[in-house]
């Protein structure tokens, strides 16, 4: 199942700059979701990061994993309307730069949820090849 911008906009509350899902390509609600970022040379980051050599910040990298997992989770009905907050990031890794003309290949599956606490496992890739993972934590809450 797909979900385009702004249907991703009705799930989660992040909006332009900080969106950094274009599409979800597929999800299974509550369980994982699969996403895409293309990275564009007009992403205000790159304005100083870095002038003339533009890389993605990992930070970002890490947050556009942990949106996809928001997108997995707040699509079962448990949790539907309600809003997921990054709590911690465990074993990431940085395996190669993300650079502008790049699609950020997402996939991020929650692997624990107990009383509104969670674990997921996410990765970023582009084209087929891993450029970060990570364990991320994080937590449910009223809007």
């Amino acid at each position: 199942m797909q979900l385009t911008c702004d249907q991703i906009q009705e799930i989660i509350p992040h909006r332009h700059p900080l969106l950094l899902l274009d599409r979800v390509t597929d999800y299974a609600a509550g369980k994982w979701a699969r996403a895409v970022k293309c990275v564009s040379a007009g992403e205000p980051y790159f304005q100083g990061h870095f002038p003339g050599n533009a890389i993605m910040p990992g930070v970002l990298i890490l947050e556009a994993i942990a949106q996809a997992g928001a997108v997995a989770l707040l699509t079962d009905p448990r949790y539907a309307g309600k809003l997921a907050v990054f709590g911690g990031v465990k074993n990431a890794r940085f395996l190669r730069r993300v650079t502008p003309g790049d699609v950020l290949e997402l996939e991020c599956q929650i692997t624990r949820m107990l009383a509104g606490v969670g674990l997921g496992e996410g990765t970023a890739k582009v084209n087929g090849e891993t450029v970060c993972s990570a364990q991320i934590s994080f937590f449910v809450t009223e809007r």
